[in-house]
C-alpha cells in the first residue's frame, strides 16, 4: 500500500525570509560622475545589449571588481 503524503510543509520561518529581505535592501547612496565618452559608452554598451537598468549595470560592474580585488588579495597566514 502506497503512503499517502503528509500536508505539512518543512520550511524556513517566514520571519527569516523578512530579514533577510530586509538585510538585502539598499539604503546607503553614492553618487558617481562621468565624463561624455564615458556616458556615450555606457549608453552605446546598453544599447547593444539590452540593458534596462544603467544603474544594475554600473552597480554590477563595480561590486564585480570590488569582491575580485579582495579575493586577490587576501590576507594569509604565512
Amino acid at each position: 500500500m502506497a503512503r499517502r503524503k503528509s500536508n505539512k510543509v518543512a520550511g524556513v520561518d517566514p520571519a527569516y525570509f523578512d530579514k533577510q529581505r530586509e538585510s538585502m535592501l539598499r539604503i546607503h547612496r553614492k553618487s558617481v560622475l562621468f565624463n561624455d565618452k564615458e556616458l556615450a559608452a555606457i549608453d552605446e554598451y546598453c544599447r547593444r545589449f539590452k540593458v534596462r537598468s544603467r544603474s544594475a549595470l554600473i552597480r554590477q560592474a563595480a561590486m564585480e571588481r570590488v569582491l575580485r580585488g579582495l579575493e586577490e588579495n587576501h590576507p594569509t597566514l604565512f
